[in-house]
């Protein structure tokens, strides 16, 4: 009888099989195994553990872990499914599927809303909306009086809270989103496709 030597591969805590995430998102297994590699790069930048930390995520987007980003902030809590934190390989994949070029508008369109629904209630109100406004306009290094800013948010309630109840559910931002296109224009990214 002789000996099997299998080798193994080590991989990070909250890895996920690449068959797995492949048929439970719109990235085939080659691209999951490609996003595997970058994950490994991100979750060895800072801390050297296997997780992407929000600081190990900032300084891919910006070169700096130290520059703090509302969208960044936003979108890391989004990809931290779990809420623990971090976010591990399987988050990362079906986080990131969102943006893949085959992902149908409406799953775009739902992640878009979960981005401006900063409670988490279900539902954007207004205020979440001014909040948003001034992220993007301070991020784009724009300055508007309050009194423009205001009407901005107005102008956003009379078209989106179609049942004019003082909130957006995701029935109403889907119609707005439709008519608004350009709010989706940031949510596919043409070169998650490598093969």
């Amino acid at each position: 009888m002789g000996c099997a030597f299998v080798k193994q591969v080590k991989h990070a805590p909250g890895y996920e099989e690449s068959t797995l995430l492949a048929y439970e998102t719109a990235f085939t297994i080659k691209e999951v195994e490609s996003l595997y590699e970058l994950f490994e790069k991100i979750s060895h930048l800072i801390f050297n553990d296997g997780f992407i930390h929000r600081e190990e995520f900032q300084f891919v987007l910006f070169k700096d872990n130290n520059k703090r980003n509302f969208f960044a902030d936003r979108i890391f809590d989004l990809f931290d499914i779990k809420g623990n934190g971090v976010i591990e390989f399987g988050e990362f994949v079906r986080s990131l599927s969102i943006f893949h070029p085959y992902t149908s508008q409406d799953e775009k369109i739902t992640f878009a809303f979960r981005i401006y629904d900063l409670k988490n209630a279900g539902f954007i109100e207004r205020e979440e909306l001014k909040e948003m406004v001034l992220a993007l306009l301070n991020e784009s290094d724009l300055f508007l009086t309050d009194d423009v800013v205001e009407t901005i948010v107005d102008q956003t309630f009379k078209q989106a809270d179609l049942n004019c109840d003082g909130k957006i559910d995701p029935m109403e931002w889907k119609e707005f989103a439709k008519k608004n296109p350009s709010l989706l224009k940031n949510m596919t990214l043409p070169y998650l496709i490598c093969c």
